[in-house]
């Protein structure tokens, strides 16, 4: 038997993402990827050259996409305390006593080209999947105050249209406010609800480019790992299941 067939033969398949988990996480690459594309629209819609009811809908595209990527986040969100070992937060985020002597000890084993097996994520990973999940949350609520103050949309739309009108309990005023108009409203209410949602524009913008630059970094960390490891980590994304040639240090 040569050396090859004989590594193939210490190869095991261990279950570890859930189905609820790759179902969360390639819904997640969907909206991310839609609104990405629709937000970068936005961004420069001038020198795209759409017009102001072009930009309209696409922000009312990018809303809608939005809330599906809101509810896929919170359930997820959710899941990270009632799914399995692997998927919850006590194994995801950089956490515990022992978290910071495991990254010790994954780097001195990444050196030597034999980082620990790991079944769920390696240590370092959880650093980015923390990141990602702040960053994502970030964008979850920004985008939805501002689905109030742009288009007046839930959750918050109805208050919104409510202070920008001065009408209060009068929906009849509410029922003519259109979206990007400054008809039917109250000059000094639309300018403080303007200054309201400054911040929250910023740091929806900001928190949008740092979140590419980590799924950059994410996707390259992922390549890499399954170059060097060969441990079926993309493909346990599709499967739900690694293959490891060594019993992973986070198996029960």
């Amino acid at each position: 038997m040569s050396d090859n067939e004989s590594s193939h033969k210490t190869l095991k398949y261990y279950s570890v993402w859930d189905r609820t988990t790759r179902w969360f996480h390639w819904i997640n690459v969907i909206c991310i990827i839609g609104l990405i594309g629709v937000g970068t629209t936005i961004l420069n819609h001038k020198i795209l050259g759409v017009s102001s009811d072009g930009k309209l809908l696409l922000k009312t595209v990018h809303v809608y996409i939005g809330y599906v990527f809101v509810l896929n986040l919170m359930w997820r969100l959710l899941w990270g305390f009632i799914g399995n070992k692997y998927v919850r937060w006590k194994m995801i985020l950089p956490i515990g006593k022992a978290y910071w002597r495991s990254v010790s000890e994954y780097i001195a084993g990444a050196k030597t080209g034999q980082p620990p097996p790991y079944l769920g994520h390696n240590p370092i990973a959880k650093l980015m999947v923390a990141l990602l999940f702040v960053l994502l949350t970030t964008q979850a609520t920004t985008g939805l105050v501002l689905a109030g103050t742009d288009l007046y949309l839930p959750p918050f739309g109805h208050e919104i249209a409510e202070w920008v009108t001065g009408s209060g309990e009068e929906h009849e005023r509410i029922k003519n406010l259109k979206p990007g108009s400054k008809e039917n409203v109250d000059s000094d209410a639309y300018a403080e609800m303007r200054q309201f949602r400054k911040p929250f524009i910023t740091t929806h913008v900001y928190s949008f480019y740092a979140l590419l630059i980590a799924i950059i970094l994410h996707i390259a960390a992922v390549v890499v790992a399954e170059v060097r490891e060969k441990n079926g980590l993309v493909s346990a994304m599709f499967t739900g299941k690694k293959v490891l040639s060594k019993k992973p240090l986070d198996l029960d």
